[in-house]
């Protein structure tokens, strides 16, 4: 991907390198998970939990993948740090900018999409 145009990088929308597909980023999701998985650290017990199931994470990971093997290990780690659905709240002003920086994705990627009929713009 190019330099960010965005006013916000770290929640925007860009067109990726090849303007083949855009690019969602959302920092704060990340932090947030972060956060969310060291808070169960400081006990002992749910600490070693947490580890046991990044260690799972990890095999299935670094494992030929098994239909559902990687989401379940997901879902045991998020379980054992009681983390919460992956969401961000976006104020009407970072709205309205997305929905200028998607528009402006959409009509690059958009040139090379192929057309389907029945589709606005189709040919």
């Amino acid at each position: 991907m190019s330099e960010p145009t965005s006013k916000k990088p770290q929640l925007s929308f860009e067109t990726r390198g090849d303007e083949l597909a855009g690019v969602l980023r959302v920092d704060p999701i990340r932090t947030d998970t972060l956060v969310q998985l060291v808070r169960h650290w400081a006990e002992p017990k749910d600490r070693d939990a947490v580890i046991d199931a990044l260690d799972e994470l990890a095999a299935v990971a670094h494992s030929p993948r098994i239909e559902g093997a990687l989401d379940a290990a997901v879902e045991a780690v998020e379980n054992a740090a009681g983390m919460h659905t992956a969401q961000v709240d976006v104020p009407v002003t970072d709205v309205r900018r997305l929905l200028g920086e998607l528009q402006r994705v959409a009509a690059r990627v958009g040139r090379f999409a192929r057309r389907v009929p029945g589709q606005r713009g189709a040919a």
